[in-house]
Order: C-alpha cells, then structure tokens, then sequence
C-alpha cells in the first residue's frame, strides 16, 4: 500500500430498518384470538384497540466503489486496482469507445495544445477501450496517488522516463497480448483499441485503489449558484460545453459543436466535473510540458446543477487532491463518474446561469 492517505474511508454505514411485533402486542393480538366465540364468522362485534409494530434499527455494512462512491455490494472493486487507459481525443479518433464507463476522466493539454485524456477504470471494465495513445508527462501526477495498471500506446522519451517513476505497472501493444489489439478498419495511429478485463488482470496494486474525491450522502444535495451550461476554455479547438440535463441529473458533454456520443451511441455525461486552474510548466501546448498538480490554485466544481468556487491544494505526489470551497470546507461530489479539467491558468470558464 502506498504511503498517504490510509485513513480514507472505504466502506459507508448504512441503516436498515426492519420491522418487529413487540411482545405487548403479540399478546394483545392472542387475546382477541381467545375471545373470538367458538364457530363465529366474519366480523367481531367486540371493539378491541391493537399496538402499532415498532421499529428497531440493525446497522449493516455497504462496500462503497473508492472511485465513484456507488455501492457496490459485490465488493468486485475491493479486489481490484485503478486502471488508466490514454485515451486519443481527435476529430479523427471519434467516436470513442468504453470513456462512458470510466470512474474518473482526466482531461490535460498536450502539444499543439489539443487535448488527450486518461480514463481510470474500476467499477466497470469495457472490452472495448480507445482508441489508446502515448504517455505525457502530466500522466505521471495523475496516476502516482492511485497506482494499479497503466495502458498507453508508446511515448517519446522524456515521457516513458517520466511515467517509469510513478507506482504503476505499464502495458503498451509490445507487453499487453491480447489484452491491446488493432481494428483495421481504422487509419493509423486511431485504431489501438485495448480491453480494460483483460488488462486488470495484470494484478495492479494497491487492492482495492484509494478514493479520490468526497461524496455526498443519501438525501444530502450541493448548494451554490444554479448553472444551465458552462464552457471549458481549451484552445487550439478543443474547447468543450457541458450542458445541465434535470432528467438525467447529468451534465451533457459538447466537443466540436455537438453532443458527444460513445460509439455505442450513449451521450458522455458525468455526474460530476472538477475543472482545475493549473500551471503548465513549460509552456501549455509545448513538447515536455505538464500540468503542475502539487502546490494549490482556483477551482470550480460542477454538480447537482450548480457551481461551487473554491481552491484546489496538493501537499506531494502521493496525497490526492483535496478540493475545498471559499469557506474552507472540503466540497463532496455526487456518487457517479467525474470528469478533471486540468485548465491552464491562462484558459478561462465561462458559465451561463440556470
């Protein structure tokens, strides 16, 4: 286990309410049974007054997924590792296939300023996933609170030896077997695809992974400032909308003027998205470069159809992310799949109020 973090919870205390006839009433209901006059039908003329059943209260354990904090009562993620797939974000690598299914996306600026992202998989595992790109460097400080199983394509230099530093074991098309596999009813280099079963059985650790984010409780909502859409300021094109969807309680994801769709045609729409002002050291858009994720900065936080304000801060590798509003309390996310905005401190967020 990997140092950092011990005490996150993993298991969340639920009530069970079950009914019991109490002894007073038990007795009472026998009385009237006596009382009844041999061979009488229908209804009793005698009135008679009966005791409610009271309620007693039997604590029970649900296991909680660390990454989406969804019940999972076949504790499957318990014995389980992250897994992070490098997913292509391309006009020419859509429509993606299994980013639907992922408990976490990260989304971070590589050269020329597009986007890739990093799918962390646990609760679900898509046989279908990509299509799979190379390793940046950013890739490294996403992955070292986490460890488990890292899945890419292959990678310049600077960046194989940057992701060789982090506590994960790396799988590429030279190590994976079957478990990575081409369609060659796609052009070269958008058609890697990887099958995210497969790959977890690589045995990644630790087991089970630690939880990144807090969450909410049943029946306990976000507060903040209402929001109908807002707009993550990627340059280069790469900007994407997010629209609130009331029926779904959803926020509908928009890239390249449209709603984006899985292959499968199921529309992205995570629960939650953690748009992070970040600095790329270096330069954003520039070779080597990467998201800065130690230290602190702004954040906006998006769910339940509202906006929370407030800092991000990161004391070292190892320790997660902790997100925390202006009154310095740290901000719970709905249970469900979450999207990370790594925004560069240049790039902006525009909201539209609901």
């Amino acid at each position: 286990m990997l140092p950092g973090d011990r005490d996150c919870p993993r298991f969340a205390r639920l009530a069970v309410v079950r009914h019991a006839v109490t002894p007073l009433a038990v007795v009472l209901l026998l009385g009237m049974v006596l009382a009844q006059p041999a061979g009488a039908s229908g209804t009793s003329t005698t009135s008679t007054t009966t005791t409610q059943p009271t309620a007693t209260t039997t604590p029970s354990h649900v296991y909680v997924d660390p990454l989406t904090g969804l019940a999972d009562p076949r504790h499957l993620t318990q014995d389980r590792s992250a897994l992070t797939i490098k997913i292509d974000n391309t006009p020419q690598a859509m429509p993606q296939y299994g980013v639907q299914e992922a408990d976490v996306v990260y989304e971070e600026i590589v050269e020329g300023g597009i986007t890739r992202l990093a799918a962390i998989f646990d609760s679900q595992l898509p046989s279908v996933v990509g299509p799979v790109r190379s390793v940046r460097r950013t890739d490294r400080e996403i992955v070292f609170p986490i460890g488990g199983i890292f899945a890419f394509s292959g990678g310049a230099e600077y960046a194989l030896r940057s992701i060789a530093t982090a506590p994960v074991k790396l799988y590429d098309e030279s190590n994976s077997g079957p478990a990575m596999f081409r369609d060659p009813n796609r052009p070269v280099p958008h058609n890697l695809f990887a099958n995210a079963e497969l790959l977890m059985k690589k045995d990644g650790v630790p087991r089970p992974t630690r939880p990144l984010f807090t969450y909410l409780a049943a029946g306990q909502f976000a507060h903040g400032p209402k929001v109908r859409s807002f707009t993550v300021g990627f340059e280069a094109g790469y900007a994407v909308t997010y629209t609130w969807n009331p029926s779904t309680r959803r926020w509908d994801r928009s890239l390249f003027g449209s709603l984006e769709k899985s292959a499968n045609g199921v529309q992205l729409a995570p629960k939650n998205v953690i748009v992070m002002s970040v600095d790329y050291v270096g330069g954003v858009g520039v070779i080597d470069s990467y998201a800065q994720m130690i230290g602190s900065g702004p954040v906006e936080v998006f769910t339940g159809g509202v906006v929370q304000h407030g800092h991000w801060s990161r004391s070292n590798l190892y320790h997660r992310t902790v997100f925390t509003n202006d009154q310095g309390t740290v901000i719970k996310l709905a249970p469900g799949q979450t999207w990370v905005e790594l925004l560069a401190n240049t790039e902006q967020v525009t909201i539209v109020p609901g």
